[in-house]
């Protein structure tokens, strides 16, 4: 022990020449020697002498950064793939984002190994060691998910206080568009400011910032958890089939999941190819999606620049780990896992209310809800289509598509009524039954504007810290604040747009795709080179462990991420990717020759 005090001592001497000789533009070290590190280090070092139960309460005490990871995954994306998930899936479905996170979880670990073994900034380190293309590219892809995706952020904590709490505290249409939009819009920006400034002031704001991300995403966490604890009363959760989900089972990627089956049988035979290719299809987007949503690449930016914020080093290693599995993965599977619950025990296999009747010739008794007409209108539509043939029913007017569609069978009614997406205010509705309006209306869009906010909030933070990196500032002051504010973009977005400009959100999303998986290449090169980790380099079984698990998530995203650009660009993605990839050859021979003349 004593040796180990010494060493810090040492490190700690160190790690102030490093800081004293930083300049005022920023440098690689962004160590920050205060006195409440040097009591974290000396608490983390006392518990760590008391043994593994006294370590355990030291790392919940200190947790922050993957509070604030849980933050910006506890968000709008998250919330739409877990409750379409239970929609069309089912309870089959729940072992997806558990799977998913801990394949994120190991990169961000390594990520976080390899910063605070450094002490250096991790774009320094990329642009140095590896490549400044990977390196910047991975900067604006974050940028660019930040500014795009805080869009749907403001949206969802906008359609949560116009659909479920003011509603009912003052009355409907109190806030109708699209001024009622922009006013709620508006105080959610105000929100997300206020709190966000917090952390642009450093020690105790960011103390405080970390407490309120905490706060919130533990209320979302809750909401949903009295929601599911409601149902499970009303004996509408069946245990034995929640078990069962979380046991992965990969045929639902080339097959409807079971309970579709007699519904699928009720259809004529000449078209239960379009409704099985349009379930598998929805099955592999919604597994795609649910998986690409637990760690972005954002996050990836995240994490390290927070840790480097707080004045974290070696010493904190193992919280850091630590943290992701308490302030990360935790929330995020419990958040995620009973938004699935409580949207497949009302949803799944269920028709939407409104569209057909209980039996074929029967009378439609309530009026359907407004924002899935249209969607209800474009499934039956695609099957018409597909009776018809693409050439004929083009060549159909408007009217006389409407009246096919309104003559095709109850059975394919009844299964475009299943399949339609819900929202937070359907998830609502159709609770109030079970829960009684003050849980489905008030609790629920409680947890659905924490979702909101939280993530927006995050965002604000990535981007700040993301400009303060381009720039090569500290990561503090004014330069960060304005980071922040850059993110306001979204709110304007929100009320423009109602959803991503899709020409705005097609691109990033493709970068961004790109980007994961050699993002995470980018990270397992770092941990295996030995100039740049130094004796913090991995030996032995350790070396071997991290390589394994680093190569398992680097496969892993290399197959979301194909899959999705395939989808999205076709025959296109293969020259996208061979472009990018080309780039990064170009540059890494252009530096070589340079530093072979030098």
């Amino acid at each position: 022990m004593g040796i180990r005090r010494e060493q810090t001592v040492t490190h700690v001497l160190e790690v102030k020449d490093m800081a004293a000789n930083e300049s005022n533009a920023g440098g690689k070290a962004v160590m920050h020697m205060n006195p409440r590190i040097e009591q974290d280090r000396k608490r983390i070092l006392d518990a760590r002498a008391k043994g593994k139960g006294a370590l355990a309460k030291t790392f919940i005490r200190l947790s922050g950064p993957g509070w604030l990871q849980s933050g910006i995954t506890v968000g709008g994306v998250s919330f739409s793939s877990s409750l379409f998930l239970g929609v069309l899936t089912g309870y089959n479905f729940l072992w997806l984002q558990p799977v998913a996170m801990i394949v994120g979880i190991v990169m961000l670990a390594a990520i976080s190994y390899i910063t605070l073994s450094t002490g250096k900034r991790p774009l320094r380190e990329i642009n140095t060691h590896v490549s400044p293309v990977l390196g910047w590219s991975w900067l604006l892809a974050s940028m660019a998910a930040n500014l795009v995706w805080s869009m749907p952020q403001f949206t969802l904590a906008t359609r949560a206080v116009q659909q479920n709490l003011l509603p009912n505290v003052i009355g409907p249409d109190v806030v109708p568009d699209p001024w009622g939009r922009a006013i709620v819009v508006g105080c959610v920006l105000v929100i997300c400011i206020i709190v966000t400034m917090f952390y642009g002031a450093g020690g105790r704001g960011a103390k405080i910032f970390e407490f309120i991300i905490k706060g919130i995403v533990s209320l979302i966490v809750l909401c949903f958890f009295a929601v599911v604890i409601k149902l499970a009363f009303e004996g509408a959760v069946p245990c034995g089939k929640i078990l069962q989900g979380l046991i992965p089972d990969p045929r639902y990627f080339f097959k409807p999941v079971e309970t579709f089956a007699p519904y699928i049988a009720a259809v004529g035979e000449d078209c239960r190819a379009f409704w099985t290719n349009l379930i598998v299809n929805q099955q592999r987007d919604v597994f795609i999606g649910g998986a690409a949503a637990a760690v972005g690449i954002n996050m990836t930016f995240l994490f390290p620049y927070s840790m480097l914020r707080k004045g974290w080093d070696r010493e904190f290693r193992g919280l850091a780990i630590f943290d992701l599995s308490a302030g990360l993965f935790i929330p995020f599977v419990l958040a995620t896992g009973f938004v699935v619950v409580a949207s497949a025990s009302r949803f799944h296999t269920v028709p939407a209310p409104g569209f057909v009747p209980e039996t074929p010739g029967g009378q439609v008794t309530e009026a359907a809800a407004p924002n899935l007409v249209g969607p209800y209108n474009d499934l039956l539509a695609q099957r018409v289509k597909f009776e018809m043939g693409e050439q004929a029913f083009s060549r159909l007017l408007d009217p006389q598509k409407q009246q096919r569609a309104s003559e095709l069978p109850h059975a394919d009614k009844v299964m475009a009524a299943m399949l339609v997406k819900r929202d937070n205010y359907n998830m609502a509705k159709a609770l109030e039954p079970l829960t009684g309006s003050v849980i489905a209306q008030y609790l629920f869009g409680l947890g659905v504007l924490g979702l909101g906010i939280s993530a927006a909030t995050m965002l604000m933070a990535i981007n700040g810290l993301c400009l303060c990196e381009m720039l090569n500032r500290p990561l503090k002051g004014w330069t960060q604040r304005i980071g922040m504010l850059m993110v306001s973009v979204g709110a304007i977005g929100a009320i423009v747009w109602k959803q991503p400009a899709p020409w705005l959100a097609m691109p990033t999303s493709v970068f961004c795709i790109i980007l994961i998986p050699i993002a995470y290449v980018t990270f397992l090169l770092m941990m295996n080179q030995k100039t740049l980790m130094g004796n913090d380099m991995p030996r032995g079984g350790m070396r071997v462990l991290w390589n394994v698990l680093m190569i398992i998530t680097v496969s892993v995203t290399v197959f979301i991420s194909g899959w999705s650009l395939w989808s999205r660009l076709k025959s296109w993605s293969i020259p996208v990717v061979a472009v990018f990839i080309g780039l990064v050859v170009v540059v890494h021979f252009i530096r070589k020759g340079r530093r072979a003349a030098a």
